[in-house]
């Protein structure tokens, strides 16, 4: 009898190895990114919220609050334009915005999340063209934009995320906790929730990917394969995989520096990290 369970407990354990090899190999393979430090633009910056990295133009286009109320209409808000060497090219590109927040482009226009409407802005001419506004938004926060056109758009202060096309908005998900980023990549739409990363699924039901990354969630970027680079307002920024495995790149919380809506480049692996009330953008080189 004693042989038998020996030989049980033998088996039970050869069967486990693979399982526990593999959770093994997604820790590893989570654990050896960090990020390096190439520069930190002047504080010309007026309370810079999010970062999108342009490669047609090879510069940055940054949003600015600019104000100690992050959702207050006070027409103060604008965006700027930064080059990637971190030098400011106009602290105010475009102004007469309240207080935009996420990006995207598509088809030569920018469209920036404002409030309770998107602004369109000609990007050749650095003019606002129109703005979109959504019924019952109080609080558009973050945008994406899929290679069709449509735009998915976060309301952080109503908890919804809505989807956009020809000027109409459609509600895909409401009653979340704090949505805040939000990414469309290879057909997947991502979304950043409470403490949590997300897909949205066919059903418009979404599915937990990591979670447990606290400080107020705030962008997300995709790196390769199935990694991303995740961040927290209050300064965190996390290496999360589709496995549900994460890594923390870094922590800034203790000095009170930000890191917001964050921006990447895939050509050059270079991390855009706006500071927020420090009013600076930094770039890491992410290895």
């Amino acid at each position: 009898m004693k042989k038998l369970l020996f030989i049980a407990a033998i088996s039970l354990t050869a069967c486990n190895m693979p399982n526990k090899e593999k959770e093994t190999e997604q820790k590893a393979s989570v654990q050896k990114h960090e990020l390096i430090e190439k520069w930190e633009s002047d504080s010309l910056l007026k309370v810079p919220e999010s970062v999108l990295f342009d490669k047609a133009s090879q510069l940055l286009f940054v949003s600015n609050v600019d104000g100690t109320d992050p959702w207050k209409a006070d027409g103060k808000g604008s965006i700027a334009k930064v080059g990637l060497d971190g030098k400011i090219i106009a602290a105010e590109w475009v102004s007469g915005m309240n207080a935009p927040k996420g990006m995207g482009m598509y088809n030569g226009k920018l469209y920036a999340a404002d409030l309770n409407a998107i602004v369109v802005i000609d990007i050749a001419t650095g003019k606002i063209e129109k703005s979109i506004p959504i019924e019952s938004a109080t609080g558009l926060n973050d945008i994406s934009i899929d290679p069709n056109g449509a735009i998915y758009v976060t309301d952080y202060l109503a908890k919804k995320l809505y989807k956009v096309e020809n000027e109409k908005a459609e509600l895909l998900a409401e009653n979340l906790s704090q949505p805040n980023g939000v990414l469309f990549h290879d057909n997947v739409l991502y979304v950043l929730d409470g403490t949590g990363m997300y897909k949205m699924n066919d059903d418009k039901k979404l599915t937990l990917i990591a979670d447990g990354m606290e400080g107020g969630i705030d962008g997300i970027e995709h790196v390769q394969d199935n990694e991303f680079i995740v961040s927290c307002w209050e300064g965190a920024l996390w290496y999360v995989n589709t496995d549900g495995s994460k890594q923390l790149l870094m922590d800034t919380r203790a000095a009170k520096r930000s890191t917001a809506d964050i921006g990447f480049d895939p050509a050059t692996k270079t991390l855009y990290v706006p500071t927020f009330f420090r009013n600076t953008v930094v770039a890491y080189e992410v290895k």
